[in-house]
C-alpha cells in the first residue's frame, strides 16, 4: 500500500501549490506553517484503485475493556466517567464531548493488563465501532502498513473524545517517514508506546469550540488519525441548536513532531445531514464524504498563540457545501484577522487563518 498526496498552499502562504508526490506523506504538512497548507492523503493499492484501511466485517462483536475494570463482550462501549455512550448502532449524538465531562483522566493505564483482543474504552478513550476494527482507530505493523486486527507486534491506535488527543506513539518512527501512534501489542497485551504518562488520552489547550445552528442538520468533523494511519475518522458531533463542542488544539511544541517538524490538528468537515459513521470514513470520488468532504479545518498553538483556520479541501469543490461558517472570538477574547466560508467562498482566496492571542474562539455553523 502506498500514498498518493496532492499539497495545496491557502491565501496565506505564499507559495504555488505543489505537484502530486507519491512521496510526499500527509505528516509533512501537519507542520503547517500556522495552517498555511494541507495535504490530502489517499490510499491506493498496487492498481492504483483508493482503498478504506482496515475495512472488515463491521457486524462482529466487539470486545471491550473499560481501564482499570475488567473485559466483556459487547456491542455497546460505555465511556466512563464522561457521561457519553458509543453504540455500535451508531448515534452522531454520542460524539459530541464535553469540557465538563471531567477535569482529567483520573484511572491510570496499566501496562501488560489488558489483552490485545480488548479494546481500552473509558477515561476519554472512545470506541469507532463503524471502521471493523474492534473499536480502534486504526491498526499497524512497525513499518506503517495497515493491519486488521490488534496482534503481537501491531501499534493499535485508539481515539478521544472530543478537545481530547491520544498521548500514546512511539519515540522510533519508521524512516518512510509514515507516523506510528497508539498501543503496542506484546505478547498478547497492551503496552504505552509512550510511557511519560500514565494516561491514554490528555487535554488540549481548551482555546476553541464549535457550535452548528444551521437549519440543514449536525455536522460531523472527522479529525485525522495522527501520528496514525491519517485517516479522517476521530469524530465530534455538532448537533444543530446544541451547545459548543470543544475542538482540540494541540500544543505544537510538546505534542507528536514529523521528523523534528511541529504538527497540528487537522478535521474534515463533512456537509451538514451527514452522519459521523458516513462522514468518519475515506469517501469514494464525488461522494462528498471523510476525505472528499467540503472543508478542512485546523487547529493548532505555539508560543501561546492558537492558530485557527478553514481552508477548501482540494479533493472537492468548497461552494458545494451546504452550509456557512465563521470563527469569531468568545466574549472577552482577542482574535486577530477575519475568517469566514459563506455562501460557498471564502474571506480570502483559497482559505483563510486567525491568531488568538488571548481568550478563545469558536467556530460557528449556521
Amino acid at each position: 500500500m502506498k500514498f498518493s498526496a496532492l499539497l495545496l498552499a491557502s491565501a496565506s502562504a505564499a507559495t504555488a501549490a505543489a505537484a502530486p508526490r507519491a512521496d510526499v506523506h500527509h505528516a509533512d504538512v501537519h507542520h503547517n506553517e500556522k495552517r498555511a497548507m494541507v495535504t490530502v492523503t489517499e490510499f491506493v493499492n498496487e492498481n492504483g484503485a483508493v482503498v478504506i484501511p482496515g475495512a472488515t466485517d463491521t457486524s462482529a462483536t466487539v470486545a471491550t475493556a473499560t481501564l482499570g475494570g475488567s473485559v466483556s463482550s459487547r456491542s455497546t462501549t460505555t465511556l466512563s466517567p464522561a457521561s457519553t455512550t458509543a453504540t455500535s448502532s451508531g448515534s452522531s449524538d454520542n460524539y459530541g464531548g464535553d469540557l465538563s465531562d471531567f477535569s482529567g483522566p483520573s484511572s491510570k493505564f496499566e501496562d501488560g493488563t489488558i489483552a490485545c483482543s480488548a479494546f481500552p474504552s473509558g477515561q476519554g478513550v472512545i470506541a469507532l465501532d463503524w471502521l471493523g476494527l474492534s473499536g480502534w482507530s486504526s491498526i499497524q505493523d512497525s513499518d506503517g502498513q495497515s493491519l486488521t486486527a490488534c496482534k503481537d507486534g501491531a501499534y493499535c491506535s485508539y481515539a478521544c473524545q472530543a478537545g481530547m488527543s491520544k498521548t500514546q506513539w512511539p519515540s522510533s518512527q519508521p524512516a518512510s517517514g509514515a507516523s506510528l501512534g497508539g498501543l503496542l501489542c506484546k505478547d498478547g497485551y497492551l503496552y504505552r508506546t509512550n510511557t511519560d504518562t500514565d494516561y491514554l488520552c490528555g487535554w488540549g489547550e481548551q482555546t476553541a469550540t464549535a457550535e452548528n445552528s444551521n437549519s440543514n442538520g449536525g455536522i460531523a468533523l472527522c479529525r485525522t488519525d495522527y501520528p496514525g494511519s491519517e485517516a479522517m475518522v476521530v469524530p465530534t458531533w455538532l448537533d444543530n441548536d446544541s451547545t459548543a463542542k470543544p475542538v482540540s488544539v494541540v500544543n505544537e511544541q510538546t505534542y507528536y513532531q514529523w521528523q523534528g517538524k511541529t504538527t497540528s490538528t487537522q478535521y474534515y468537515v463533512n456537509n451538514a445531514g451527514v452522519s459521523v459513521e458516513d462522514g468518519c470514513v475515506w469517501g469514494s470520488a464525488g461522494s462528498d464524504l471523510g476525505n472528499w468532504a467540503p472543508l478542512v479545518l485546523g487547529a493548532g498553538s505555539d508560543n501561546g498563540i492558537t492558530y485557527l483556520s478553514l481552508i477548501a479541501n482540494p479533493n472537492t469543490d468548497a461552494s458545494a457545501a451546504n452550509f456557512n461558517v465563521k470563527i469569531v472570538a468568545t466574549e472577552g477574547s482577542t482574535v486577530s484577522g477575519d475568517c469566514k466560508f459563506e455562501n460557498g467562498a471564502f474571506s480570502s482566496d483559497g482559505g483563510c487563518t486567525v491568531s488568538v492571542t488571548s481568550g478563545s474562539a469558536k467556530f460557528v455553523f449556521y
